[in-house]
């Protein structure tokens, strides 16, 4: 049974100053996890946990990991930006872009971060654009095909737009050892949001099985070998949760078997993991404003697909607990929708749940990675706050809720908005 990190009691004091809906994160989980995952990888003295910043674009979330020794993995420069808002720089940050325009490049080089190389023909493109090619580099492999595990984990390198292939992967590593290169890092994503201990242990000993042949056919010194991300979470209350222990334990295995004997001992394991680290420690918590009673049963909530749109965009399952209801059998079926004018606006489909009263507090579990970061402003909506639940049980502002005037400030007619906000203050609107 899924167990929400957060009381009735609790919202209802946070309400008073900040009104629903919010996204709201638990401190002390999400630091309880983070030593969680370097005490399994302690083995090796090199490790370091890159969190995927696109999971969860804040900058005080991603403080609290950084105290926690995380570097972090970045896609764009504002993510970039974000990183060295905290003060993250030089090898703490992990440029994995993809299609990447020059000036990004450039930013990533001027500010130290590794920067990781999605396909081989970026490797003039990199030279062009910062005038050299960086003495540590990384670059990113795609086996190809179809990535089967005997557990049923599968999913579809060969149709994914990312990496190189093995030919294409030797071929730069040769073209960047000649351009200047000195230590290297492999990298792959083969997976996503896998539920099992076996998929980061199977993908180290494809990886380290390419590290010994790379080094040895190219003359390449193999300093980092990257899992990235891909190690997923129970979004159901059925499903068991991967045990980190065990991951680092397997991963340990597949080192001194096939790194140790090469004389590759020194290799650094990093690892990207965004939904792992965060996921979990995330709610969206949101208010029951409205029901209907048609060919079905509907609770309206007052948030939407702008404040959490993986159910609307992949039907992914998020658990939902009534707050105050915890106990209650869960004797009625509703879908849970937010307000969008799109159909599949919906929380919840023939969910099961405590009969819903009107100002019920819902919560949403883990929308701790891909939940804020993910909104948009269809229907001129506004995305939401996000809030700190503090170790002392104290709620914290980190990200206030958007305005309209956010929403007017980049658009041609912002003036005339103003001037809509003025008249609407002395009507009391």
């Amino acid at each position: 049974m899924k167990k929400a990190f957060i009381t009735k009691e609790q919202v209802e004091e946070i309400v008073k100053k900040y009104p629903t809906p919010f996204h709201i994160y638990d401190e002390e989980g999400i630091v309880n996890n983070a030593k969680a995952v370097y005490e399994a990888f302690s083995w090796n003295k090199g490790f370091k946990e890159y969190f995927a910043v696109k999971a969860t674009p804040n900058p005080a979330l991603m403080k609290i990991l950084k105290d926690c020794g995380c570097g972090f993995d970045c896609s764009s420069d504002t993510e970039l930006m974000l990183s060295g808002c905290i003060g993250a720089k030089g090898s703490d940050i992990m440029f994995s872009s993809n299609d990447t325009p020059a000036e990004e490049y450039v930013y990533a080089d001027k500010i130290g971060a590794i920067i990781n190389l999605d396909d081989i023909t970026h490797i003039d493109y990199l030279e062009q654009a910062i005038g050299r090619i960086p003495e540590t580099i990384s670059c990113r492999y795609n086996p190809g095909g179809v990535f089967r595990m005997s557990n049923g984990i599968m999913d579809n390198p060969g149709d994914s737009k990312y990496g190189m292939t093995r030919d294409q992967l030797f071929e730069a590593y040769e073209i960047l050892r000649k351009k200047g290169a000195k230590k290297f890092g492999i990298h792959a994503f083969l997976a996503s949001n896998t539920v099992t201990n076996d998929y980061y242990p199977t993908l180290a000993g494809q990886l380290f099985e390419l590290a010994v042949e790379l080094q040895n056919k190219t003359g390449c010194e193999i300093a980092f070998i990257n899992l990235s991300g891909g190690v997923g979470i129970p979004y159901r209350p059925d499903q068991e949760g991967n045990d980190i222990k065990v991951i680092g334990e397997g991963v340990h295995k597949k080192f001194d078997e096939i790194l140790v004997p090469a004389g590759m001992g020194e290799v650094a394991i990093f690892t990207e993991m965004g939904r792992f680290m965060m996921g979990p420690y995330g709610g969206l918590v949101t208010k029951a404003i409205h029901e209907k009673h048609i060919y079905k049963e509907y609770i309206g909530v007052d948030a939407c697909a702008v404040d959490l749109m993986r159910p609307a965009m992949y039907g992914a399952y998020h658990h939902i607990t009534v707050l105050g209801k915890e106990n209650a059998p869960t004797d009625h079926v509703y879908d849970v929708t937010g307000s969008l004018c799109e159909n599949n606006d919906k929380f919840a489909i023939e969910r099961s749940l405590p009969e819903i009263e009107m100002g019920d507090y819902l919560f949403i579990h883990d929308t701790g990675a891909h939940g804020y970061s993910m909104g948009y402003n269809y229907n001129g909506k506004l995305k939401s706050a996000e809030i700190l639940l503090k170790k002392d049980g104290s709620a914290e502002l980190i990200r206030r809720a958007e305005t309209p005037r956010d929403y007017f400030a980049t658009l041609s007619c912002l003036k005339e908005y103003e001037t809509l906000e003025a008249i609407m203050k002395d009507e009391g609107i």
